[in-house]
């Protein structure tokens, strides 16, 4: 008897490369926005700067190699590195060798962006980063072109796709009522983190649909997942309606790179044979000419899937609790964690707009100058823009301050940058309204933000109707 019969997963060639080049795509992704946002929020001028962590923490959350030091020069080697490896795997260049290889490059990328997000604090708090992680490990024993794809990690993959939406879905149902009475999506559009060009005219459509909406999410997230386990047809259809549904959270919010990983990991359940029925000129014997798996290797394979197998009790006891926990990680390696998002969703918008001026003094007459952000609302024409799988940490982060966390440390350290004219502070908005000049005063105020109407943009051509609910710190210098 061959013992590769039941190893090799010859018909998941096409998602073995979906896999490894998308999950490679988003690494980049996730690189650049470090090697663009991660001086100035965490640098060594940084709003939480590392080397102070580093001084007074004993523990850190897991493994980094700025353990034994951080400098913005070491950040910067650590990031670029990344944006090449992750380039490589993109190109499909490691998946040609021996399976050693992209092995090896997997798990330097897990490695680097690990020792990125554990110093990362609050900036890198989000469930995504333990995702990317996460994945990362996983696509190195998906193996090289040589061999076929092994059957163990494939479901290891439908394994992570699982626990991603039905842990999102234990989460809604055991959340906010609003989601057991449906009317979770007539709110969520318009106070979601981020809205992007599309999320206005989402949230304008009528009731009905929101409540159809949230019954599709949890039919999606409840049912479909245990249907990725059904190999053929049954998990190829199951993969598609979590592909549909990601698509659609796509074209209507920014979520970094939640999304986006989401659609790569699912189609890991899409066979040869669907892409083939999808595309006749796709070839049904793709993986066919993969040399016989090595014992070696297999053995390495069988390794990792049952550590992977040892490490799925906790998500597993997770998700048989009431008290569910969300984004959670079991272990210092961020490896077979529990995920979840919008246990409950905010009912009115509210955001933090910081403002400065250069008179002499914060009085009636002083001229104030909004500083615009690159994703957050501010300006009321604006149309949201789309940044999605981009992640900008700070504009994420300013939504999260009317929840409860106005107080936040590295806030305060922000509006000391903008007093001081910081250029790397700077760069992370859209606009400076002072064009580098320091000001003398800055303030920051809380508005109530909601969509217009239709009748209230022909009117005004506003995309949003803003009321000023009070200063949330008052005019502030450096004095």
């Amino acid at each position: 008897m061959d013992w590769t019969a039941w190893f090799d997963a010859h018909d998941y060639e096409i998602a073995r490369q979906i896999l490894q080049r998308g999950v490679g795509a988003l690494a980049f992704v996730a690189f650049l926005s470090t090697l663009n946002q991660f001086r100035p929020l965490l640098g060594e001028r940084g709003m939480l700067p590392v080397p102070e962590l580093l001084r007074r923490a004993r523990r850190l959350r897991g493994p980094s190699i700025f353990r034994w030091g951080y400098t913005d020069r070491r950040l910067v080697a650590v990031a670029v590195v990344g944006l090449v490896l992750s380039a490589s795997v993109l190109a499909g260049l490691p998946q040609l060798g021996p399976p050693w290889l992209p092995l090896g490059v997997f798990l330097a990328l897990w490695i680097l962006y690990l020792s990125i997000v554990n110093v990362g604090q609050t900036f890198y708090g989000f469930g995504w980063e333990m995702l990317l992680c996460e994945a990362l490990f996983t696509m190195a024993f998906l193996g090289s072109d040589q061999t076929p794809p092994p059957l163990t990690i494939v479901i290891a993959v439908w394994w992570l796709v699982f626990r991603l939406e039905f842990g999102a879905g234990m989460i809604k149902i055991r959340g906010g009522r609003e989601w057991r009475d449906l009317t979770a999506l007539t709110y969520h559009h318009e106070t979601q983190p981020m809205p992007g060009p599309l999320s206005r005219q989402a949230h304008l459509l009528p009731q009905w649909f929101h409540r159809g909406e949230v019954l599709g999410n949890h039919f999606a997230q409840l049912v479909v997942p245990f249907l990725l386990f059904v190999p053929g047809p049954v998990g190829s259809s199951a993969a598609a309606i979590v592909i549909l549904t990601q698509l659609w959270l796509i074209v209507t919010g920014n979520f970094a790179w939640l999304n986006w990983i989401t659609v790569v990991l699912a189609a890991s359940a899409v066979t040869d044979s669907a892409w083939h029925w999808l595309i006749p000129a796709i070839p049904t014997d793709l993986g066919t000419d993969a040399a016989a798996t090595p014992v070696w290797w297999a053995g390495t394979v069988l390794a990792a899937s049952a550590l992977l197998v040892v490490l799925s009790f906790w998500p597993i006891r997770n998700l048989l609790s009431r008290r569910q926990l969300m984004n959670a990680s079991f272990n210092r390696w961020m490896l077979v964690n529990a995920y979840g998002a919008f246990g409950t969703v905010t009912k009115r918008r509210i955001e933090i707009v910081v403002e400065g001026t250069l008179a002499e003094l914060p009085d009636d007459e002083a001229e104030w100058r909004e500083y615009a952000f690159k994703g957050k609302p501010g300006a009321l024409r604006r149309i949201p823009r789309q940044f999605a799988p981009y992640h900008l940490r700070l504009d994420w982060l300013m939504w999260f301050l009317p929840l409860g966390r106005m107080w936040e440390p590295w806030f305060e350290v922000f509006l000391l940058r903008l007093l001081q004219a910081d250029a790397p502070t700077l760069a992370l908005l859209d606009t400076d309204p002072f064009d580098g000049a320091a000001p003398r005063w800055v303030r920051a105020r809380a508005y109530h933000y909601r969509f217009t109407t239709h009748a209230q943009f022909r009117e005004t051509g506003d995309r949003w109707v803003r009321t000023l609910q009070g200063d949330v710190v008052p005019p502030s210098g450096l004095g």
